[in-house]
């Protein structure tokens, strides 16, 4: 399985549902919060082409976008394919 990262803040109902999302699938993953840290948000900004809202997920390294994203990946058959390796 790929590694998946995901930048979230703790007030997010987006990050916590993303996070269930991953939880329910078995997948594992690394997660940042960015919200006291503003050199992580910068980096997550960076990293995510500009993308300023939480949550930003990444598999393998690729930006994935947010929850919504994550959730349209899942519904369309997507997601599984996208986390094996």
């Amino acid at each position: 399985m790929k590694p998946v990262e995901i930048y979230t803040t703790p007030s997010c109902g987006y990050c916590h549902a993303a996070k269930r999302l991953l939880t329910q699938k078995g997948v594992p993953f690394a997660e940042t919060d960015v919200s006291r840290d503003p050199s992580l948000r910068a980096a997550m900004v960076q990293r995510a082409g500009g993308r300023r809202t939480v949550p930003q997920i990444f598999i393998g390294g690729t930006p994935v976008g947010g929850c919504d994203d994550l959730f349209a990946l899942d519904s369309a058959g997507r997601l599984d394919a996208l986390l094996a390796d």
